[in-house]
């Protein structure tokens, strides 16, 4: 028997509580294994060692510093464990996704986005891009102005980004949690610690749900899906992110045509074809092979 080939990258899981399911953690590596085209070494960070999970995933515990409740909360600081030093093996570039993330396609493409191994790519979620200008005035500023993302996805190398989660630790131990404004959040700190070296997601490859497909305005949600080359774009994804208790996978299943959603700020995601093109039955298989797996009866 042919032994298989040698990892050339890693998925990152970081997981605490009990929000997700080992059959759910199971899903999503599966997923992820099956569409990429050089499976990966899959590393668990997680709160407590999980028993059940897929065969070969490597487990390490989350430091103890960063099992502060205060850092489980909102800001999700404790998601910064990714990059401590020792935590994920270092001999090969990573890939972190949430755990609430529907992979569509080959993850392994996210490496190209590395123009160097110092590279770390999230999306983009402010409107100061990254970039030339974002870095110079970052510099100008001081860092009290610098572009910023959302960490739902992180491409990054464990060698060359061990500084994020030092100096973390090093300005809470000076100035206290969330001494200053970009200790907020681990997004946040990521963009502003790693600032020289950011650079964003691009749309064609993943996008977060609320931004892609939901809008106040029905005519727009469905005009938008009509346009040829956004359902190319659409069909061509790697991977969506969900925004977790408002829109849960499991639940868009239940459904009818046409149901609508609305979040805290009142952007609609519209439950038909006409509105999600060809996601839509993306979104229905994936979750009803995670009900089918036994995460739900």
């Amino acid at each position: 028997m042919t032994a298989a080939p040698p990892p050339v990258w890693q998925l990152v899981l970081v997981l605490w509580g009990t929000k997700y399911p080992v059959a759910e953690v199971n899903h999503l590596i599966d997923t992820v294994c099956r569409l990429a085209s050089h499976a990966p070494r899959v590393v668990l960070i997680t709160d407590a060692l999980r028993d059940g999970l897929r065969d070969g995933v490597v487990q390490r515990l989350i430091p103890t510093f960063f099992m502060d409740p205060r850092m489980r909360g909102p800001g999700c600081q404790t998601k910064l464990c990714m990059f401590e030093a020792g935590v994920v093996p270092e001999d090969l570039p990573a890939v972190f996704i949430d755990i609430d993330t529907v992979v569509l396609g080959d993850m392994a493409q996210f490496l190209a986005l590395q123009n160097s191994r110092k590279t770390v790519a999230i999306f983009q979620s402010a409107i100061l891009p990254f970039g030339a200008l974002a870095r110079a005035l970052f510099r100008l500023t001081k860092g009290r102005r610098y572009a910023r993302g959302n960490s739902s996805i992180v491409v990054y190398h464990p060698a060359e980004t061990a500084h994020i989660a030092a100096r973390y630790r090093a300005l809470v131990g000076e100035l206290g949690f969330n001494g200053i404004r970009p200790m907020i959040a681990d997004e946040r700190f990521i963009s502003w610690s790693h600032q020289p070296h950011m650079r964003a997601i691009p749309h064609d490859m993943a996008v977060k749900l609320p931004t892609e497909f939901m809008l106040p305005w029905p005519w727009l949600i469905h005009l938008r899906a009509r346009l040829p080359w956004v359902r190319r774009r659409w069909a061509r994804l790697i991977a969506l992110t969900l925004p977790g208790v408002e829109v849960k996978g499991e639940t868009l299943l239940t459904l009818p045509d046409e149901a609508e959603v609305v979040d805290r700020k009142g952007r609609r995601l519209i439950w038909s074809e006409a509105a999600l093109g060809p996601v839509k039955e993306q979104l229905t298989a994936y979750y009803t092979a995670l009900q089918q797996s036994g995460k739900t009866p």
